[in-house]
């Protein structure tokens, strides 16, 4: 017999499978010696009261064996010989839209300006070691993009335009954690993400499909107004191109302007990074001073307020992680977060950002006039903050930082505590040089989170700038209906490059909306 049931326990006892069987026995009169196995079906905590609960749903089998799979699998067939598809990108986005390609009986050929995910990381220790930043293959570029290693959180509140538990299920089937399934806020982690992402390569390889590292798309392939495909590392690839280059492919859109494919500038966030000591958020977040406990994940939080007719929110929260330098060029600090699947780091980060629309850019030179396409006017805005932030950090990776309260009363912080950032931080007077559309409305909205959670306005936590790389800024238009380019055939912008998703499940939703069009298309 199998028997589902939706519980509200204490966090003991939904950590505890002998806990939980007893629970059953007490309160839903099942004999805990029948119950050969319980299946959680969801999951989520509730932190609002000083008594902390778990939410579950339980699937439990009395004396029987599951014999019902955990999730479906998806069914890749072979696609050598079959019609070829430009992939352009090797993010979450391109890859869910090459896979979905190979259901469809279509043949993926990826383009990647970046390297594998296991040669990234020899990128990324050298920009601690040597302060250098390899422009084609750093925390943005590379096989599995941004995503690849910012934490893997695949939490989402976009479920109009896909299958947002499709994308969790492709995840498990190459070997993400079966809790993604059933946790409410799911997420992969740094350390265990990269071998997710080779085996969704190896599975386009195996059907036949093309994966090319270190081939960067230099130029579209147009014959009398349609797409045919894309010229990439010298080389030519010819098919329909899927567009998914994600939010820092700054050269994409110069390119993309002087080809007169058409594009608008885009409302981004921009803002810092705020780093609290963990066992403080724990503390906060959990109301008590003895923080998390043996049973309770590291602490998340969420705030969100209005100033001065802009959002002011904060963004991709790391429990118990670390601050990355996330720059892909050599004159620009960007500072981004991680954590790995424990998320027991000593530390707790969070981006804090404004709203930027727009025509909130100053009418200054530097933004409109630097490029003829107004559309890039946010584009360059955000450039122009990145090298401030390099300017105030010594020129190097080190990043300008101050002290959260010193930041509030406008005071330069004498010391900085110790930091996840592990190129090093400069005390900066962030007050002062960040423009007053950000450091106004971040001053205002810490005063009001502060209110809302005793002890988070503290000296003990950290800004680090800049945090600029939010979303795109800019936005390829597409027809809504056929998701190719609004003028020109064979295009199919993609993503959070191309400005329709916002994180790693809805790029990949929208890569795989990408894929059906390109089909239907044929």
């Amino acid at each position: 017999m199998i028997e589902e049931y939706q519980i509200r326990v204490l966090p003991n006892i939904a950590g505890n499978e002998s806990h939980l069987k007893k629970y059953l026995q007490k309160e839903k009169g099942v004999d805990m010696k029948q119950i050969t196995h319980i299946r959680i079906l969801k999951r989520s905590i509730d932190a609002r009261q000083r008594q902390i609960f778990v939410n579950l749903t339980v699937r439990v089998y009395i004396n029987e064996e599951p014999t019902d799979e955990v999730f479906e699998h998806v069914d890749y067939q072979e696609v050598s010989g079959k019609p070829s598809v430009v992939v352009v990108g090797a993010g979450p986005g391109g890859l869910f839209a090459a896979l979905r390609l190979i259901e469809l009986g279509l043949r993926p050929i990826v383009l990647e300006r970046g390297k594998d995910v296991h040669e990234r990381k020899k990128d990324l220790a050298r920009i601690k070691s040597e302060q250098k930043v390899d422009t084609e293959s750093n925390y943005c570029f590379g096989e599995g993009g941004a995503g690849a290693y910012s934490d893997g959180k695949l939490y989402t509140r976009s479920k109009k335009r896909g299958s947002v538990e499709k994308i969790l299920r492709v995840f498990c089937q190459h070997g993400a954690p079966l809790s993604i399934l059933s946790d409410a806020h799911p997420h992969i982690g740094t350390d265990k993400l990269p071998g997710v992402i080779e085996a969704m390569r190896n599975t386009i390889l195996r059907s036949g499909g093309e994966v090319h590292f270190q081939t960067k798309m230099t130029e579209l392939l147009i014959k009398e107004g349609k797409v045919i495909g894309v010229i990439a590392g010298g080389k030519e690839f010819f098919g329909p191109v899927i567009l998914a280059t994600g939010h820092s492919a700054r050269d994409v859109y110069r390119y993309l302007s002087s080809a007169k494919i058409a594009m608008e500038a885009k409302g981004i966030a921009v803002g810092v990074r705020l780093e609290h000591p963990s066992r403080l958020i724990d503390q906060i977040q959990y109301h008590s001073k003895d923080g998390r406990g043996k049973w309770l994940p590291a602490a998340e939080y969420s705030f969100v307020t209005q100033v001065n007719g802009r959002g002011v929110y904060s963004f991709c929260m790391c429990p118990g992680g670390y601050v990355i330098p996330a720059a892909t060029d050599s004159e620009q600090i960007v500072v981004n977060g991680m954590s790995p699947s424990s998320r027991g780091g000593k530390w707790s980060n969070s981006g804090m950002v404004v709203e930027i629309r727009p025509e909130d850019i100053p009418s200054d030179p530097i933004y409109i006039n630097r490029y003829i396409d107004k559309s890039l006017s946010v584009m360059a805005f955000q450039e122009s903050l990145e090298k401030t932030c390099w300017q105030e950090g010594n020129m190097k990776q080190t990043a300008p930082a101050q002290r959260m309260a010193d930041f509030v009363n406008g005071k330069l912080s004498g010391s900085l505590p110790d930091s996840s950032y592990t190129p090093g931080l400069l005390s900066s007077p962030l007050h002062f040089w960040m423009p007053e559309i950000i450091s106004s409305r971040l001053r205002e909205s810490f005063k009001v989170f502060g209110n809302r959670s005793k002890g988070f306005l503290t000296n003990e936590a950290c800004l680090i700038a800049v945090e600029t790389r939010t979303s795109a800024p800019v936005r390829i238009l597409r027809d809504n209906d056929t998701l190719q380019h609004v003028t020109i055939s064979g295009l199919f912008p993609c993503g959070e490059g191309a400005g329709y998703a916002g994180g790693i499940v809805s790029a990949g939703v929208d890569g795989e909306r990408c894929a059906e069009m390109v089909k239907k298309s044929l």
